[in-house]
């Protein structure tokens, strides 16, 4: 079993900044590929951005390209994701995930939420 736990989230203003960190525990060795995804109200969950963990490529949504970067501490095995130049509308609760391989997501964090108020 992998356990994850997010951290970072919080209220900002439009314009502004967060990293949101994720710490994976557990059995880290099988995970593949980490991940943020993030829901808003009323919104089916987005994938947001996902990096390999053997330093491979990373993937971002249109949505957020040029904004928001995901890096990893593989020493501390720990992914984040710098969030910049932030819009009301990245409102939402952000979830770390990870994958034993490239076609699932096998773990979930319980999430941390991004509020950016105009």
């Amino acid at each position: 079993q992998v356990q994850l736990v997010e951290s970072g989230g919080g209220s900002v203003q439009a314009g502004g900044s967060l990293r949101l960190s994720c710490a994976a525990s557990g059995y880290t060795y099988t995970i593949r590929r980490m991940g943020w995804f993030r829901q808003a109200p009323g919104k089916e969950r987005e994938r947001v951005a996902h990096i390999y963990t053997d330093g491979g490529s990373s993937y971002y949504a249109d949505s957020v390209k040029g904004r928001f970067t995901i890096s990893q501490d593989n020493a501390k095995n720990t992914v984040y994701l710098q969030m910049n130049s932030l819009k009301p509308e990245d409102t939402a609760m952000f979830y770390c995930a990870a994958g034993r391989g490239p076609y699932e997501w096998n773990y979930w964090g319980q999430g941390t939420q991004v509020t950016v108020s105009s």
